[in-house]
């Protein structure tokens, strides 16, 4: 069995953007259109560039697919970029002006030239659309086993949702949110936070957002205690920050925990026979401080991380900047780009966290084949729920 891996190849203008996923079971479904579903939602959002009115993100399938099932072999698709220009030196000229907050300077300097170009095409946030089009394959394994993820944006600058997604009223709420413009599960707050995205639009600035991603139906025991890099919390942490503009990641309560007593903070538990079959195998909490992660593995409660997005690094009226060409101080070179990009974060991390709790999903259970994973599942939950004796 080999263990679930993702990887990413690409630039920005070049001819697409791929990914390689390994360690898919042999006739596992692939849904291609719940793929290209995901690829069509992270175009959209309120603030996004025009850049998504040229591009029309579609999965195509290069190997590892035979008559709507996963093969033995590893699965890679591509997803074409329309604006293809990295080879024209009219249409993407060097940059020498780096842009505060973007990888321009410090990649020019890790990779000791003046020309920025380089760094921003690979650098670029349009190689999330790989990332979703892999962690899209990956949800195809988790939804055999009733597993869901369920991202959104919980608001910016000032204006938040209360919205507070639970096993019974999520898909209530993706319902909402996907008819919002900003991906906010809240029609009031999605109408006040397009109004402060439109704001700063106006003053040629940028907004960023806080991003919530829940999974439901994880059952425990994903993940590892014995091993730091392997422990669940920590391969979702690198995840989430590994994706453009994200600057914090948070388990449940995050660091409010920091102002609380222990008694506060951690999850009574309980035993309820009534709900053995459920994913928490009866183990209940009245709480979910921990979001779900405890010692680095799923406790059966949902998983909660929060994230959040810093405002986009390219704004249209510039910052102070240096151009390395000559040493002299210049305004920071304009990139097409968003004004906000949070709604569009939002289904790349819902993607991205997905992937990780697959890739841990697939580390406990094995199988070469999704027969074989199945009835892997079935006997180790068989044997957790016999476990404690039910009176």
């Amino acid at each position: 069995m080999t263990a679930l891996e993702l990887r990413t190849a690409g630039e920005s203008h070049g001819p697409a953007m791929v990914c390689l996923v390994e360690g898919l079971p042999l006739g596992m479904p692939f849904d291609l259109d719940f793929v290209n579903a995901e690829l069509r939602r992270r175009q959209r959002g309120y603030g996004r560039g025009a850049r998504q009115r040229i591009e029309e993100d579609a999965a195509e399938v290069l190997a590892g697919v035979r008559q709507g099932r996963i093969t033995a072999g590893p699965l890679a698709i591509a997803v074409r970029n329309q604006d293809r220009r990295l080879d024209d030196p009219v249409r993407t000229p060097p940059v020498t002006r780096p842009r505060p907050g973007h990888a321009d300077l410090a990649g020019s300097l890790k990779f000791l030239s003046t020309d920025c170009r380089d760094v921003i095409e690979r650098s670029s946030a349009r190689e999330t659309a790989a990332r979703t089009a892999g962690g899209a394959a990956a949800r195809c394994l988790l939804r055999e086993f009733g597993i869901e993820a369920f991202g959104f944006v919980r608001g910016a600058i000032d204006v938040f949702t209360s919205a507070r997604p639970t096993p019974e009223n999520w898909r209530d709420l993706r319902a909402i949110r996907d008819a919002s413009e900003v991906g906010v599960p809240d029609p009031e707050a999605s109408e006040r936070l397009a109004s402060r995205i439109r704001e700063a639009k106006e003053a040629k600035d940028t907004v960023g957002g806080l991003i919530e991603v829940h999974v439901f139906g994880a059952p425990p025991g994903l993940g590892a205690c014995g091993a730091g890099l392997e422990r669940l919390d920590a391969r979702i942490g690198a995840a989430v920050l590994g994706v453009q503009a994200i600057k914090s990641v948070e388990i449940g309560m995050g660091a409010e925990v920091a102002r609380h007593r222990g008694s506060e903070v951690h999850d009574a538990i309980r035993l309820d026979p009534a709900r053995r079959a459920t994913s928490s195998l009866g183990f209940e909490r009245q709480t979910n401080h921990a979001g779900g992660l405890e010692g680095g593995m799923t406790n059966g409660m949902p998983i909660v991380i929060t994230a959040a997005m810093k405002p986009i690094s390219t704004l249209l009226r510039g910052m102070p900047s240096v151009d390395l060409a000559t040493g002299e101080p210049q305004t920071s070179a304009y990139e097409r780009s968003d004004v906000c990009a949070a709604a569009a974060a939002s289904v790349v991390l819902e993607n991205v966290v997905a992937f990780e709790v697959a890739r841990a999903f697939r580390a406990k259970f094995g199988g070469d084949s999704l027969a074989e994973v199945r009835a892997q599942v079935d006997a180790y939950l068989a044997m957790a729920r016999g476990l404690t004796t039910v009176p």
